[in-house]
């Protein structure tokens, strides 16, 4: 099936492992740092990036031949503003509490060099379905990264998923305290460098050569 070949799902599955966007490209660093204190904001923001960066792709993919090269940008910029707009009045409207946590970051996914990045490599050289699976790929490569260390944040930090208890009260009895640094961002872009390491070991043609 054509919208199936060899080459879609390369497009599609690549940013999940080998070409992840934050870890391999280190684009998106800074929410990644702001967000994963709790696992929800984490999947919340993931979500909503996978959701622009898709859409934002497909509508600039149909308006490419279209668009003057001298204006793209602001082009993109007005595109991506309106998408994230959608999804903040949506978060607004059904996750309130979540988007609170967020803060500003989901008015920030307008400059997210993920976001950008694909849009100008991408979606202006490729049809609307490629683009599609491009911005997938990519919004679920970065969300990825933020749920993992989301998941350690909270999980150690605040002895807690999603806000449900994991960690036995026994545990806290016995002398067991929660890791307070976890909930601080510098703990975020360990976490990262983790990841990354991790990510190096497993693919060593990404290493770069002495």
């Amino acid at each position: 099936m054509a919208l199936w070949n060899k080459k879609n799902k390369e497009i599609l599955l690549s940013p999940l492992s080998k070409n992840n966007p934050v870890i391999v490209q280190m684009l998106g660093i800074c929410s990644a740092l702001a967000v994963t204190a709790k696992l929800e904001p984490s999947i919340v923001m993931a979500i909503s990036v996978t959701i622009v960066v898709a859409f934002a792709n497909v509508i600039i993919s149909l308006l490419r031949k279209t668009i003057p090269s001298r204006i793209r940008i602001i082009v993109q910029l007005v595109v991506v503003a309106a998408l994230v707009t959608v999804v903040s009045e949506l978060l607004q409207a059904y996750a309130y509490d979540v988007n609170k946590q967020l803060s500003v970051f989901v008015g920030l996914i307008i400059t997210n060099c993920i976001l950008m990045g694909r849009l100008e490599a991408f979606a202006l050289g490729n049809g609307p379905w490629e683009s599609f699976l491009d911005g997938i790929g990519n919004g679920a490569g970065y969300g990825l990264v933020l749920i993992v260390i989301g998941f350690f944040r909270e999980l150690f930090g605040s002895g807690s998923l999603l806000g449900m208890r994991i960690i036995p009260e026994s545990f806290y009895e016995m002398g067991y305290a929660n890791n307070g640094l976890m909930v601080m961002p510098p703990m975020a872009l360990l976490l990262a460098a983790c990841i990354v390491w991790v990510h190096r070991a497993r693919n060593k043609d990404l290493q770069e050569e002495n």
